[in-house]
């Protein structure tokens, strides 16, 4: 019997040596990264991992997700408990696909496109550097960002795929989960600024472990907007300016306390739906928008229309406009990539400062003489 209780205990004593250590939250808990902006995630460092949190994935999301970034060495030694993250991810990754154009120039400015290895219709990419990799076949392309083709992306075996969706309810998406793939919901399309959406930059960082460089390229571009902010002020009239276009026969334009509205108000323009609030845009009648805006000096972003002559023939109510007959009207819609991309989509978000300096070149064009708008120009 003595025997017996003995081998029993060193059984149970071998058995607690072999359990692997079990990690809690919060603990740890060392710092937390510094955003001046974004509110849509944040990151905790840990003693041996870091857990990034995406808290505003989507308009009124109520689900926090969680990530366990922590490296090969921690990987092995530590145990996490279960259903406790929404992924466990191993850092810096070598292998990443991306969803949107908006997450190209994060990966590029922080030196890390090589890991680039996927990206639903290609087609869509402006950008030269990463065009490159897609003509050489380095990054797959995987269908459409509704439906992913699975298949290719099985065989690449990316380390993460970053999502983005309207209300997290993708297929395709929980069927990567399911087979061991981690998915994170990037959020910058959320946010409530431009230097809060550029601020994402640093979402991208903590995966490949380069915050120190990432803190550097935001607080350059912070400083570029906020001075170009304040030139802005110097200007010696204010001209009036009306944004957006038809679909059907509802118009939509951005309503004031929107990114695009900041950014006319911070280029010194006088935005004539300022006063508005709310999410999404406003959509008005045309009466509504002619009686407000007729005599507006400048029209901004009409739509996708490239030329006074595909506007007009949309409709010919544009015409009424006196920014239509004085020629003043401004789009981002004809600067592209080789295959068609509009730059202003993928780079707009990571280069608020080059957004505001075209801005501001179109309202007050004496303040920036020389200046070249990046993505803005009269339409044709």
């Amino acid at each position: 019997m003595k025997f017996f209780k003995i081998l029993i205990l060193s059984l149970l004593v071998c058995a607690c040596k072999n359990e692997p250590k079990q990690e809690t939250i919060p603990s740890q808990k060392t710092e937390q990264l510094e955003l001046k902006y974004a509110k849509g995630f944040k990151v905790d460092y840990h003693e041996n991992f870091t857990v990034l949190s995406i808290t505003n994935p989507w308009p009124k999301s109520e689900k926090t997700f969680r990530y366990v970034l922590i490296s090969q060495e921690n990987m092995a030694k530590t145990a996490f408990a279960k259903d406790a993250y929404d992924g466990i991810i191993v850092n810096p990754i070598e292998r990443i696909v991306v969803t949107s154009t908006t997450h190209i120039p994060a990966l590029e400015l922080l030196n890390v496109e090589e890991a680039l290895i996927g990206f639903p219709e290609t087609n869509y990419i402006s950008s030269e550097k990463t065009r490159i990799r897609i003509d050489n076949g380095a990054v797959r392309e995987l269908g459409k960002n509704e439906g992913l083709n699975t298949e290719v992306l099985l065989d690449i075996n990316p380390n993460v795929v970053i999502g983005h969706g309207l209300d997290g309810t993708n297929k395709t998406f929980e069927t990567i989960k399911k087979v061991g793939i981690p998915v994170i919901y990037n959020g910058d399309w959320v946010e409530g600024s431009a230097l809060a959406k550029a601020e994402w930059i640093k979402f991208f960082a903590v995966l490949f472990q380069k915050e120190k460089e990432a803190d550097s390229i935001f607080n350059q571009i912070e400083t570029d907007y906020l001075k170009a902010k304040a030139m802005a002020q110097n200007a010696k009239n204010r001209p009036t300016v009306l944004s957006g276009a038809m679909h059907k026969d509802v118009w939509y334009l951005p309503n004031g306390s929107s990114p695009e509205a900041q950014f006319l108000k911070d280029a010194n323009l006088d935005y004539l739906w300022s006063e508005t609030t709310g999410n999404g845009s406003l959509a008005l009648s045309f009466e509504t928008v002619l009686t407000k805006a007729k005599a507006a000096d400048v029209w901004i972003s009409p739509s996708y229309y490239t030329s006074f002559e595909k506007l007009e023939k949309a409709n010919t109510l544009y015409t009424n406009f006196d920014a239509f007959k004085n020629k003043n009207i401004y789009t981002f819609a004809n600067t592209t990539g080789e295959t068609g991309g509009v730059l202003y989509y993928e780079l707009g978000t990571a280069r608020p400062d080059l957004v505001l300096k075209d801005l501001i070149k179109i309202a007050h064009p004496e303040l920036l003489e020389g200046y070249e708008p990046y993505f803005f120009e009269k339409l044709n």
